[in-house]
């Protein structure tokens, strides 16, 4: 075998055991962090949070229908005065 096929073996060996020295080191850290809640931290206001969340992403079609039809029913009612300026005929 080559050299320089050796060297690339022996590279790609060195990478993967420090990847996983550094993996297996970050391991406690994970633990001691979602032990203490730090990820969960639920207080009383928490409920409220979600419950306005939620109320937000309920109504914003219903406004956005509203503010749709709003501006469909300005767009007509302009086309009409137009029509009716332009055709004398139409009441």
């Amino acid at each position: 075998m080559s050299d320089r096929f050796l060297e690339t073996v022996l590279k790609h060996l060195m990478t993967k055991i420090a990847l996983i020295t550094f993996g297996m080191a970050e391991i406690p850290l994970a633990e001691a962090s979602v032990d203490s809640y730090r990820f969960a931290h639920v207080t009383i206001s928490t409920p409220w949070y979600i419950f306005i969340f939620l109320l937000m992403g309920v109504f914003a079609p219903f406004v956005l229908m509203v503010v749709l039809a709003w501006r469909n029913a300005a767009r007509k009612n302009t086309a009409e005065t137009a029509d009716e300026n332009h055709n004398p005929s139409i009441k």
